[in-house]
Formats: C-alpha cells, sequence, structure tokens
C-alpha cells in the first residue's frame, strides 16, 4: 500500500506535466484566442446589423442631403453641360482676344440644339457674375434658329454687340469648370479677379456684415440666458421635489406651442399699443410709447425667452450632481459664501454652463422666424439669407452661406472641446 502512493504521485506528476508543456507550447491557448476572437467578430456584426437600419436611414434623410446642398457652393458643371461644343472650342483660345469663327459657330449649334429651360438656367447663371447675361442670352434665343455656322460670328454680333467684346467669352471660359470658388468668395465679400488674385469685391458686399450681426445677436441672446438661467436653474436645484415639480413645468411650458405662436405673441405684447407699453403708461413710467418691436431689442427679448430652456436643463443637470458636502466642506474652512460660490461652486457647474450656452448659441445662429417677425430690416440673420437664396432658386449662394454657418458652428465646438479637455487635463494634475 505504502508503495503504491509514491507510483501514484508520479504518473499524477508526469499527467501535470503534460499538460503544462501543452499549455507552454500553446495549442490550448491559441484554441481559446480563435475562438473568442470569432465570437467578438459575431458579436460585432450582430450589433451592426441592428443598428444598420438606423445608420442608412440617417444618411439617407440627414447626411446625403446636406451633403449635396452643399456640395451646390462649389459646382459648377451647368455651364460646361448645357454649352459643351463652345468650351471645347474656347480651351485653345486667349483670354482678352476674342476667339475664332468656329467658337461662334459652336455656341449657335448649343443654343439651337439645347432646350430652352438649359439655357436659361446657364443664363442665370452667368448673370450672378455678369449682370445682363440673361438679357444677352434670351436676346439671341429668339433669333437662334436664322444663325449659320458659316456666318455666325457676324450674325451673333448683329444680334447682340456684346457677342464682339472679348470680356463676354472670357466669362464664359472661366465659368466652364466643373468646380468654382465664386459663391464661398462671395459670401466672404470677395471677388476673383480676372488675373486670379482674389480681392474685396467692390459691389453688394453684404454678407460680412450680415454674418458679424449673426454672431453679435447669438452671443448677446446666449449671454442673456446664462445670466437668468443659471440662477433659475439653481433655485430648481436647491427647492424641495414639489416646489422643483412647479418650477420646472414653467420652465417646460413653452414647449408646448409652437415657435411661430410663441413669436407672434411678443410681437402682440411689445407692439406701440401693446400690453408692455400700455402698462407703462398706465403707471406713468412713460408718456410715449416704446419702440420694443421690429428692433434689436425686440429680437433679443423674443429669443431669450424662446431659447431659455435649453440652458437652464443642462445646468439644472449639472447642479443636481453635485454634492452639498463640497459646500458645507468650504464653509467649515472658513470660506465666505461668495468665495465658496466663485472657488468651489462655480467651477463644478461650468460643464453645464459650457453645454448650455453652445446649445443656445448654435440654436441662436439658425433663427430666422423670430428675427423676420419682431426685427426690423438691420436686424435680419444669416439665416433670412439663405432662406431668401433658396427661394429664389439660387443654390450656389445658399448652400455658400450655410457653409460659412456650418463652419462657424464647427469652429465654435471644437473651441469648446479643446478648451474642455484642457481643463480637464489641467484638473487631473
Amino acid at each position: 500500500m505504502r508503495s503504491a502512493l509514491p507510483m501514484e504521485a508520479t504518473v499524477t506528476r508526469a499527467a501535470s506535466g503534460g499538460r503544462d508543456a501543452a499549455v507552454r507550447d500553446g495549442a490550448p491557448d491559441s484554441d481559446l484566442r480563435r475562438r473568442l476572437a470569432r465570437s467578438s467578430r459575431r458579436s460585432r456584426l450582430a450589433a451592426f446589423g441592428l443598428v444598420a437600419p438606423l445608420l442608412l436611414f440617417l444618411f439617407v434623410t440627414f447626411i446625403l442631403p446636406i451633403g449635396l446642398l452643399l456640395f451646390q457652393s462649389a459646382d459648377n458643371r451647368q455651364v460646361a453641360s448645357v454649352l459643351p461644343e463652345t468650351v471645347e472650342a474656347l480651351a485653345g483660345s486667349k483670354a482678352g482676344e476674342l476667339p475664332q469663327d468656329t467658337v461662334f459657330a459652336a455656341l449657335a449649334t448649343d443654343l439651337r440644339d439645347r432646350p430652352k429651360e438649359d439655357v436659361a438656367e446657364v443664363a442665370k447663371r452667368l448673370n450672378y457674375v455678369a449682370p445682363g447675361f440673361r438679357t444677352l442670352l434670351n436676346r439671341t434665343m429668339r433669333d437662334i434658329d436664322e444663325v449659320q455656322p458659316e456666318t455666325a460670328r457676324a450674325q451673333l454680333v448683329s444680334i447682340d454687340e456684346r457677342w464682339g467684346e472679348s470680356a463676354t467669352w472670357d466669362l464664359i471660359r472661366r465659368s466652364s469648370s466643373s468646380l468654382t470658388d465664386y459663391y464661398l468668395l462671395k459670401a466672404l465679400d470677395l471677388t476673383r479677379g480676372e488675373d486670379g488674385s482674389i480681392g474685396a469685391a467692390k459691389d453688394d458686399a453684404v454678407y460680412v456684415a450680415v454674418i458679424l450681426r449673426t454672431l453679435a445677436t447669438s452671443a448677446s441672446v446666449t449671454v442673456l440666458c446664462l445670466l437668468i438661467g443659471y440662477p433659475l436653474a439653481y433655485m430648481l436645484a436647491s427647492s424641495s421635489e414639489r416646489d422643483a415639480r412647479w418650477l420646472m413645468m414653467l420652465v417646460l411650458l413653452p414647449f408646448w406651442t409652437s415657435l411661430l405662436v410663441r413669436t407672434t405673441a411678443w410681437l402682440v405684447l411689445l407692439q406701440s399699443n401693446g400690453v408692455v407699453n400700455s402698462a407703462l403708461r398706465w403707471l406713468g413710467v412713460v408718456s410715449e410709447p416704446l419702440e420694443l418691436v421690429h428692433n434689436r431689442l425686440g429680437v433679443l427679448i423674443a429669443m431669450t425667452h424662446i431659447l431659455l430652456p435649453f440652458v437652464v436643463l443642462p445646468i439644472h443637470a449639472v447642479m443636481k450632481g453635485i454634492s452639498p458636502a463640497y459646500w458645507r466642506a468650504a464653509s467649515s474652512l472658513g470660506a465666505a459664501p461668495l468665495r465658496n460660490f466663485v472657488h468651489v461652486y462655480l467651477p463644478l457647474t461650468l460643464p453645464g454652463v459650457a453645454a448650455g450656452g453652445l446649445l443656445v448659441f448654435i440654436l441662436a445662429l439658425g433663427y430666422y422666424i423670430t428675427p423676420a417677425l419682431v426685427g426690423g430690416p438691420t436686424d435680419q440673420m444669416l439665416s433670412s439669407f439663405i432662406a431668401y437664396f433658396v427661394n429664389q432658386s439660387n443654390w450656389g449662394m445658399a448652400a455658400a452661406l450655410s457653409v460659412v454657418l456650418l463652419s462657424i458652428v464647427a469652429v465654435f465646438y471644437v473651441a469648446l472641446v479643446v478648451a474642455f479637455a484642457a481643463r480637464q487635463k489641467e484638473a487631473a494634475r
């Protein structure tokens, strides 16, 4: 019996050593890795299959339309597609010189063969760059059937003398490329000269002023919302649950009515014979009605009221997560209430302030209805001009101004993310 035990222990040790050797050789370990990899791939494919319909819907209804609209700011294929022979014939000519007779004949052929609707679109496109070009093409189209290729030069010049000027052909040549920066430069009050240099536009240079006005109005509304919304959020966070529910209901009350109704209500309240002016005159505060509407003041009042909840909710969410122990600890160390607020409470609420401020600023940048109804002619923001160009079917300018607006939003968003990351890194030290 005693001799059997050592023998059994020897066999057990040998078997264990074999398993250890197999593990060292990596056979079971590699097999386990392969199974885990297959399981992970199946899980990822299943997850992707679940979200694929949502991603497809998002791409088709959101990303693709926006991408196509933004592409319109640089798309310039219209002239080359409607006047292909003319563009090809102009490729060998020099700027500042009249083209050869073959170019005149090619233009006559293109205008005769193309539908009038397509030619009208080209005329409208070129009319943006050179006012009067639409009249030139429309006048030419009336007599284009009588123009013969052999005498196209003389006949086109007889229809309109501008066909005998090199500037007309230079415009067609410059507009024949598939991409253009004309709309983007115009959105920034810039223009490209005939020599290719970029300079300030002399005519219709209004868009930089509109951009600055949009930024100023949005920043003013953001500051007002923060000044009003921060104390209101603190009141919500520090009140009892019963009082907080009623206050939250009042904060969310504007969401129960449409934006148009809320804006129209402010128009009624702030007009010369409205409720506000009537109350002020009844109290003897003013003798004449104040101009509270159709100006910048009315825009700021209406937009602040509409956007205020978007500041209150993020700040309130952050304040609810702050433990009262921080306040009590600072007070126990001798910090006065003001010092306690500035150095302890306010820094803890900055993420909510930044989120609410950025949200209001971005929403205010795209406001259209409120400035249109409550503001005056000099208070219209960038979105109003985008809507105007959309109604005029000038998709190039509408897309270019949209690119500018999107770029402004992206710059402020990236700046906030970088600032927040730097603050987090500094706090981690």
